[in-house]
C-alpha cells in the first residue's frame, strides 16, 4: 500500500483504529440467521440490524412490504440531493446454520455464513458512518436494508427505486470483483416456468389419442435455446425439468424452470418477447409461461463510469488501485443504472466463497473499504 497523504489519511489511519470494533460487529451479525424467503426468521433477524442502524444517532424506519420486513434510517443534513447506500441482510443460509458455523477470525481472514455476500459490506457502511460523525457528512445520507435480495428483491423493488430517484449517487456494497474492482456492469436476468398440458393415453394401445406435453415442452426449449448468443452475452440455463408419470403413459402435463441473462436491456427484451410468443404446436396442447423474477441490466452508462473515476481517484488517496469489470451475476443496483442515477457496485470487502462454505472476508480489506466509502460520503458531489 502506498503512503496515504492529508485528510484521507486520517480517515485511513481511524479506519485502523477501528479494525477491531469492525472485526467484532461482523462476527456479531454473520451471528444472525436471515435465510431469504423465512419470513419469520428475518423478521427475527430485523431486530439485531435495526439496533445497529440506531447506533448511528437517526431514526430507524421499518418497511414491511410482502411480508418482509426492510429497514432504513437518514442521517446527515435535512435538505440536498441524497447519497443512498443499498444493502441487503439476508442471506441463502437456512436457519440455524449460523450455529453450526459460528463465524470465526483465522489470520487474516473473518470465516462464516454470509460474511462476505454481504455482512461485511454492511459492517464496512456503518462502520465509514461512524468514522465520518453525521455532522461531518456534506450531504444526506440514506441507508437501506432490504431483506429479499437473493431472491430476486420482489417486496423491495419499487422502495429501492422510490428511495434512488432523487438521489445524487447511489452506492452499493456487495462484493466486488477478484481483486477487488468494482462492478461496472452487470447482466439482466430473468426467470421463468413452463407448464405444458397435454392429454394422456395409453403409449401402446392407443397413442394417437394422447398429446404429449413432454414433447410439447421438449420443442419449447429448443425454441428458448436459439436465444444463446455468448457473442452478445445471452445466456440460457434450463435449471429444472418435470413431466410424466410412466414410460407407457402419454405425459399429460410436463414443467421447466429457467433463467435468461442478457448484457443489455434490448437483448433482454427480444428474449422476454420470446418466451412470451411460445404457444403450443399440436392440438390438445397448452404453453404456459410466467416470468417469475427479473432484474434488468446494470449497462455502463456514462453516470456509472464517471463515478467509476471518481472513486479511483479517492481510492489511490489511500493507497488502493481500484479497478473494474462486468459482473454475471446481478444485485440492487441493476434496478437503479437505468434510471440514469451514477452508481458504484461491488464496494464490500475482498474476500471470496459467496454461497459457499469457504465464504470469508480479508480484514484488511474491511479496514480499507471502511475508509474508501468514508472518503465517496465526504466527498461533496
Amino acid at each position: 500500500m502506498r503512503q496515504a497523504a492529508g485528510p484521507a489519511e486520517s480517515i485511513l489511519e481511524s479506519a485502523r483504529r477501528a479494525e477491531a470494533e469492525l472485526v467484532e460487529q461482523l462476527l456479531r451479525l454473520t451471528a444472525v440467521d436471515a435465510p431469504s424467503g423465512d419470513q419469520l426468521s428475518l423478521r427475527a433477524a430485523a431486530d439485531p440490524f435495526a439496533e445497529e442502524l440506531g447506533e448511528l444517532g437517526g431514526e430507524v424506519t421499518w418497511h414491511t412490504r410482502g411480508g418482509i420486513t426492510h429497514l432504513s434510517t437518514r442521517l446527515g443534513p435535512p435538505e440536498g440531493a441524497h447519497v443512498l447506500i443499498l444493502c441487503h441482510y439476508d442471506t441463502v443460509w437456512p436457519r440455524g446454520t449460523a450455529a453450526e458455523r459460528p463465524g470465526r477470525v483465522t489470520g487474516e481472514r473473518l470465516s462464516g455464513p454470509g460474511c462476505f455476500d454481504m455482512r461485511g459490506g454492511i459492517v464496512a457502511a456503518l462502520g465509514a458512518l461512524r468514522l465520518l460523525g453525521e455532522s461531518s457528512l456534506p450531504r444526506p445520507v440514506q441507508l437501506l436494508l432490504t431483506g429479499d435480495e437473493e431472491t430476486g428483491s420482489e417486496s423491495s423493488r419499487e422502495l429501492i427505486l422510490e428511495l434512488a430517484r432523487d438521489a445524487s449517487l447511489v452506492l452499493v456494497t456487495e462484493p466486488p470483483l477478484r481483486g477487488g474492482g468494482l462492478k461496472t456492469s452487470r447482466m439482466g436476468w430473468s426467470a421463468y416456468s413452463i407448464d405444458v398440458s397435454g392429454r394422456a393415453a395409453h403409449a401402446g394401445l392407443d397413442p394417437e389419442l394422447g398429446v404429449s406435453a413432454v414433447d410439447e415442452l421438449l420443442d419449447a426449449l429448443r425454441e428458448v435455446s436459439a436465444l444463446r448468443n455468448p457473442e452478445r452475452g445471452t445466456t440460457v440455463n434450463i435449471g429444472a425439468l418435470a413431466g410424466g408419470t410412466m414410460p407407457n403413459v402419454v405425459a399429460a402435463d410436463a414443467s421447466a424452470e429457467l433463467e435468461i441473462r442478457a448484457a443489455t436491456a434490448a437483448d433482454q427484451a427480444r428474449a422476454d418477447d420470446t418466451m412470451r410468443s411460445l404457444r403450443a404446436r399440436r392440438d390438445g396442447a397448452s404453453v404456459t409461461v410466467t416470468r417469475r423474477h427479473s432484474r434488468p441490466p446494470m449497462e455502463r452508462t456514462p453516470q456509472v463510469a464517471a463515478a467509476a473515476e471518481r472513486a479511483r481517484e479517492l481510492a489511490r488517496l489511500v493507497g488502493l488501485e481500484l479497478g473494474e469489470g462486468p459482473a454475471g451475476g446481478t444485485s440492487d443496483a441493476n434496478f437503479v443504472a437505468p434510471l440514469g442515477i451514477p452508481v458504484l457496485d461491488g464496494l464490500g470487502p475482498e474476500g471470496d466463497g459467496a454461497h459457499a462454505l469457504h465464504e470469508h472476508v480479508l480484514i484488511d480489506s474491511l479496514v480499507e473499504r471502511t475508509a474508501l466509502i468514508a472518503l465517496l460520503l465526504a466527498d461533496g458531489g
